[in-house]
This record gives C-alpha cells, structure tokens and sequence, in this order.
C-alpha cells in the first residue's frame, strides 16, 4: 500500500523516513545490511525517488543508515548509536524545567531557520500553520499541528540536533501544549492572538529576518508559559502517558 493517504500533516518525506526508521529499529534489516536502491524504494512506497533521498537523507544524519560511494546506502549497528531520549514528564516542576529548555533551543533555531530554510522547508513550515489556522477559525486547537510547526521550524535550521532534541521532547512538549490548548481557549481571543504569534514567527523566517525570529520565538514560549502557569487549577495533575 503506498502512502499518498498519509495524514495530511506529514510531508511524504516524514512517512517514508518513519517506515523506514521503524524497520531498522525492529530488525527487519541487520546491522550493515544494504538498503534497496533508490528506485526499489520508490516503488515500494510508491513515491518519486527525491522523497526517497530525503528521507535517507535524515536517516544518515541521524546515524541510522551510513553510505559507501558507488554501493549504496547500510544499516549503522544499532549500539553504534542510540537515539536521544529523556525520562517521562512527571510533575509540573519538570514542565517548567521542558520551558526553560525550549526557551533556549527554539528561539536558536528560528534564528537559524531564517538564515538557512529551503522553499521546501519553508512549505512545511506553512502547511503546520495553515492547519492551526482552519483549526483557530473553528475555534480550537491543534495540538499536532502546533507541534509539526515548531519541529518544521528546527529542520529548516538545518542542523540536526535542533530537530532531534525537538523529536525528543515530543511527548514533554504535547503536555505543556495540552494544558496550553486549554488555557487559551477560556478567552475569546486568546486562539486568534496566538495564533498571530506563530504567523508572525513564520513571516519572520520566510522574510530571512534571524532576530527577528529568534526575539518572536522567545516571546512566544515566554507568553505561552505564562498562560499556561496563571492558573494552577489548570495543572492540577498531569496526563498519564
């Protein structure tokens, strides 16, 4: 089955990459395995071979596949490299600890994302957002869309670490999300005003002004946090999971 019914929220590059990165992880293909071609690729996932290169493209850089100059792309030995990770989100203290990291990985990245950003790094960057646009007109929140936003922005850093940390702190990121989903919506206008925020950090990127990006990513999370922290009753105990 191929993959164009994919969720709309993901590029074909990520469904491929994350098929992919599934494989490797569950066995399916051995410690210095070679990968099928480009072309066999393609067929299988019923793509064109460019989606096909990006997403090697990732795997390679995350270290999960290496290249030999005329034979192709292998499988790294899994104890080679293990991927990031950090420990489940437990206590309102920890998501504070998540903001405070943020506050410093983002605004880095939104300042690099402006210098450095393809036109098709900057199509993702747009896609997340036009999806919290539809969800602000209706008057609620996409806590995927907001995500794949922000983890558009670090890959069009282009420097993997801001999108692994990023891919990471996925689950952290989502609670403190939630809780700000909910938060906003007790005000009429606080979707809409937020949502301004992430439009204007997309303008900043897509305009190449770094500063810019990086002091609207900073006030974003700044504000974000204090919405969600003005009212304890909202943290009352976190999600399982």
């Amino acid at each position: 089955m191929g993959l164009q019914n994919g969720t709309p929220r993901k590029s074909l590059a990520d469904l491929v990459f994350e098929r992919m990165h599934r494989a490797i992880k569950s066995g399916a293909y051995q410690s210095d395995e070679r990968l099928p071609t480009e072309h066999d690729l393609a067929i299988e996932f019923e793509v064109s071979r460019p989606i096909v290169r990006e997403a090697l493209r990732r795997l390679r850089e995350q270290g999960f596949i290496y290249s030999r100059r005329g034979a192709g792309s292998f499988v790294r030995s899994v104890g080679m490299k293990q991927p990031l990770g950090f420990g489940q989100l437990e206590n309102v203290a920890d998501l504070l600890n998540c903001y405070e990291f943020r506050l410093t990985l983002e605004p880095a990245a939104a300042e690099a994302a402006a210098m450095r950003h393809t036109p098709a790094a900057l199509a993702s960057i747009r896609e997340a957002l036009e999806l919290m646009r539809d969800a602000t007109n209706r008057q609620a929140h996409r806590e995927d869309a907001d995500f794949q936003f922000h983890l558009a922005i670090a890959r069009a850093a282009n420097n993997t670490y801001f999108s692994t940390a990023m891919e990471a702190l996925k689950d952290h990121i989502a609670v403190g999300m939630r809780f700000h989903g909910v938060s906003v919506k007790r005000d009429a206008a606080g979707l809409s005003r937020v949502f301004a925020e992430h439009e204007a950090i997309a303008a900043a990127i897509a305009a190449g002004e770094g500063a810019r990006a990086k002091e609207l990513m900073h006030a974003h999370l700044t504000g974000s946090r204090a919405r969600l922290f003005q009212t304890s009753a909202s943290l009352t105990a976190l999600p399982d999971g």
